[in-house]
Order: C-alpha cells, then sequence, then structure tokens
C-alpha cells in the first residue's frame, strides 16, 4: 500500500480529498494535517508516508515552505501540490522544489484518482531498479504526464490504458491477460478489461492458443506490429 498524508488547512476538504484517496486501489491514508506544523510533526513521527498531498495556503506556513523544511530535514517524502494557488510563479517553484506533480482546487474525484494512478505506475517503474535505457528514462520521466487514451469508456483509467498499450508494444509476441498483469502489476481482471477495448478498437489482435484439455487460451499482440 502506498501511505498518503493529506495536509489541508479546511478540515471538510481535507476528509473529502482523504475519501478520494482510499477509493484508489493501493492507496491508503496515513493520517490528516491542518497546519505546516501538524504536517512536519507528521513526516517526523511517521517514517513509512510514501506520499504527502499538499496544500499550499496553510495557516502558519505555505506548502512550499513545508516542502523546503522537509528537504532540509533529509526527509525526500514524495509531494504532489493539491492547491486553489494558480500563479505561474507558485507553479515554477514547485517545481524546482521537486513537487511531482500540481493538481489545481476545485477539482473531480476523477483528476486526482489519474494522478495518484500515475504515481502508482512511476513508483513500479522506479522499483524496478537497474539501469535504465534512453526509452525507459522517457518512460521515468513522462509517468506523471501520460497522454489520454481518447474516448476511453467511463470507468477506465488513461494511465492504465497507456500502461497495457506499452506493455503490448513492446513485447516480442503475443501475452495473455495473466502476463500483462504480471508485467504491468494490475490485477489479471484489469488487464483483460483493458485488451477487450483495445482489440474492439482495432488495436490489438487477439488469438486462440489450444492446449491439451479445457479452454483455448486468449493471447493478444500490438495490432500494427511489422
Amino acid at each position: 500500500m502506498i501511505e498518503v498524508l493529506v495536509v489541508d488547512d479546511d478540515t471538510r476538504v481535507a476528509r473529502v480529498n482523504a475519501a478520494y484517496v482510499e477509493k484508489v486501489p493501493g492507496f491508503h491514508v496515513a493520517g490528516e494535517a491542518h497546519s505546516a506544523l501538524e504536517a512536519l510533526r507528521s513526516v517526523e513521527t511517521q517514517p513509512r508516508l510514501d506520499l504527502i498531498l499538499l496544500d499550499h495556503y496553510l495557516p502558519d506556513r505555505t506548502g512550499l515552505e513545508v516542502v523546503q523544511e522537509m528537504r532540509r530535514r533529509g526527509h525526500q517524502t514524495d509531494v504532489i501540490m493539491v492547491t486553489a494557488a494558480r500563479d505561474v510563479s507558485t507553479v515554477q517553484a514547485a517545481m524546482r522544489q521537486g513537487a511531482l506533480q500540481y493538481l489545481v482546487k476545485p477539482f473531480a474525484f476523477a483528476g486526482l484518482r489519474a494522478k495518484l494512478e500515475a504515481y502508482a505506475e512511476l513508483r513500479r517503474t522506479l522499483d524496478g531498479g537497474g539501469e535504465a535505457e534512453q526509452a525507459e528514462v522517457d518512460r521515468i520521466f513522462g509517468a506523471l504526464s501520460a497522454p489520454s487514451e481518447p474516448g476511453l469508456p467511463k470507468g477506465h483509467s488513461p494511465t492504465t490504458a497507456e500502461l497495457v498499450r506499452q506493455c503490448l508494444m513492446k513485447a516480442d509476441g503475443a501475452l495473455s491477460a495473466q502476463e500483462i498483469a504480471e508485467r504491468t502489476g494490475v490485477s489479471r481482471q484489469t488487464a483483460q478489461r483493458y485488451l477487450k477495448l483495445l482489440e474492439r478498437t482495432g488495436r490489438a489482435r487477439l488469438t486462440l492458443k489450444y492446449g491439451d484439455a479445457g479452454r483455448p487460451e486468449h493471447r493478444y499482440e500490438w495490432a500494427t506490429r511489422p
């Protein structure tokens, strides 16, 4: 589970954002904070925090000052700014100080979900370790801004669709839903759902692999493969 600290001076907004986070599979709200002091105290006392959803307008210090103080103390917890601050100077400062993303209020659940799913994809990529070729470097830097898949049905995530698409494109041959799930970190059911979508839209080709007994195995490959 990815442990998340939700920081917002408005307790009602903090509760709503925390509820949003809990709805995204793989994420758990470790706590809420309503001031810079509470946020820094939580970082100090909860060493397993992975991500902070951080408001900029706090009663005692700004969110960016919280990030600066965290880094000064040696804490490298990831940060996504979630704030009504829209001025370019604040956005630029957030980028320079290491915020991974910037979500402008007000936003719907889908907006936050997309950011969290992209963050989870980034974590999966980085957790693989080892050395990275240029393509892998590009994927790491682009993980939080993956392009949306046009025309996705309601309930489908652009980030997950892109993850499955990239997996198919890079594969040497046809893959089953189970193999896609193992390579991307999603569930088999989720992989199957997105593979069927790609097949319906003509971007994936379905083949059947017959064994000695039982139902044939469904295997998919990228349709534009030479």
